[in-house]
């Protein structure tokens, strides 16, 4: 149990930073830039593998 609730709290912290990411590079080189969609693509990973954690 101690190591699910180390793992849920790691991947909210990545999935804050990847947010952060992702807004940025949407501001500064628009939201259909490669970069800006490989980050949402990215934080669309971990927010299913927080949500599949989250359902046990």
């Amino acid at each position: 149990m101690k190591i699910q609730k180390v793992t849920i709290y790691l991947l909210k912290f990545k999935i804050k930073l990847l947010r952060i990411r992702m807004v940025y590079h949407g501001q500064s080189k628009g939201l259909t830039h490669p970069d800006t969609i490989k980050h949402s693509q990215n934080l669309d990973v971990q927010l299913n593998r927080y949500h599949r954690i989250q359902s046990l």
